[in-house]
């Protein structure tokens, strides 16, 4: 029986303590403030805000480089001896992580490191990851070859969609223009961005406050996407009123969710959805 080590990027908005309850291994992405870069999950997500509303610019986020992936294998090789260790990454399509980590096995030639690309991001990553964690505790038997069929059957699964509270920065970031951000302002006008095929698309349109929108995308998208009540995945970015964070949970419930989870948006996902955002995600069914 082989011992199977999980990692995952920070990017999954997976927390320090769920991390050491599973098992999992974090390896950081990384976040620029001008000149300055640092690594996701060292700072909050209103240091972002600050830096936006102080200079004007938003921080740029980026992946792992192989040197990130040289030492976290490293580490994780000297805490468990002869390990495998099942790399479940962050969307490939989005971000450089994915490739860096088969750039610095190639260069390390580094074995028993197996890599999937989940195609997914923030907590539809996490969600993979915890999954695949609990399902590995249930099935010590599994060698790293089964445990891959499993995650990729789990990430295909995944479900999530989000929608920004304001559009101002994914103007600042360039993903909308300024007529539109002007016009979405105006009209109250919220893009629901889902994760589809690892891409982050903007699909539908939202119109209203968050207080209205946030109730209603919950009770649709669990409706539409046939999600698992089991466990329904609630993200949100500080901002994001109380008051709404207790419609939402209210609406899961009432939509017959068993278990409503709460995932705070870390460093990356808060870059690109800005203060007062809020998605879902679930495993369909």
């Amino acid at each position: 029986m082989e011992k199977i080590v999980i990692l995952a990027e920070t990017g999954s908005d997976i927390t320090k303590e769920v991390a050491a309850e599973y098992g999992i291994w974090l390896v950081p992405m990384h976040v620029s403030f001008g000149d300055e870069t640092r690594d996701d999950g060292t700072f909050s997500a209103e240091e972002i805000y600050g830096y936006y509303e102080r200079t004007g610019m938003l921080p740029k986020t980026s992946g792992c480089v192989p040197e990130d992936f040289v030492r976290i294998f490293r580490e994780i090789r000297k805490a468990h001896p002869g390990c495998k260790i099942l790399y479940l990454a962050y969307s490939a399509v989005t971000t450089c992580s994915y490739q860096s980590a088969g750039i610095a096995i190639e260069e390390e030639q580094i074995e028993g490191v197996v890599c999937i690309d989940t195609k997914q991001v923030s907590a539809g990553q996490g969600a993979v990851v915890i999954e695949m964690a609990k399902r590995l505790s249930r099935h010590p038997e599994w060698d790293v070859e089964r445990a891959a069929k499993e995650a990729v059957k789990i990430a295909e699964s995944v479900r999530m969609c989000f929608v920004p509270d304001t559009l101002e920065f994914l103007r600042a970031g360039g993903r909308v223009s300024n007529a539109a951000a002007l016009a979405g302002s105006l009209l109250k006008l919220h893009p629901c961005i889902e994760i589809l095929d690892g891409r982050l698309q903007a699909t539908k349109k939202q119109r209203g406050n968050m207080k209205k929108i946030v109730p209603n995308l919950v009770k649709d998208y669990m409706e539409e996407k046939q999600l698992s009540p089991e466990e329904i995945f609630l993200i949100w970015a500080p901002g994001l009123e109380e008051g709404t964070r207790r419609a939402a949970e209210l609406t899961a419930y009432e939509s017959g969710a068993k278990k409503v989870t709460w995932v705070r948006t870390g460093g990356v996902i808060t870059c690109h959805g800005g203060p007062g955002a809020f998605g879902i995600a679930g495993f369909e069914k």
